[in-house]
């Protein structure tokens, strides 16, 4: 199945959602910052989410109870395919530079990175 990409609204509810594991609307409402949407547009938003296969629900009567299909892990790996693709030239050191240029990563981040691709380097 392919991933589609998500709006804004629809990531930060995915977010709540990959956080709780599964959640009714009312739920999902009170991890949001305030001020609070309306319960009709976070519902639509989440039944937007089903059509685009992220998510799943029970039914309890008239109640429906989500949960994600998709886990934070996959959609990560295509947002940032995504970002490399679209932007670096899938290239990691134009996406490094640019955060460094961008003064995005500090020098201790900077060493971090340096010592993870040793340890891969290493491996």
């Amino acid at each position: 199945m392919e991933i589609k990409e998500l709006t804004r609204a629809e990531e930060q509810l995915m977010q709540i959602l990959w956080q709780l594991e599964k959640g009714y609307v009312k739920d999902i409402i009170e991890e949001l910052p305030e001020p609070k949407p309306a319960y009709n547009t976070v519902s639509t938003i989440i039944r937007i989410l089903e059509t685009k296969g992220f998510v799943d629900h029970i039914a309890y009567g008239k109640t429906h109870e989500y949960f994600p299909i998709i886990s934070k892990e996959e959609y990560q790996n295509f947002a940032t395919d995504k970002l490399m693709n679209g932007y670096f030239d899938n290239s990691v050191k134009h996406m490094f530079s640019y955060f460094v240029k961008k003064e995005k990563i500090d020098l201790k981040e900077a060493d971090e990175i340096m010592k993870l691709i040793e340890k891969l380097k290493n491996k």
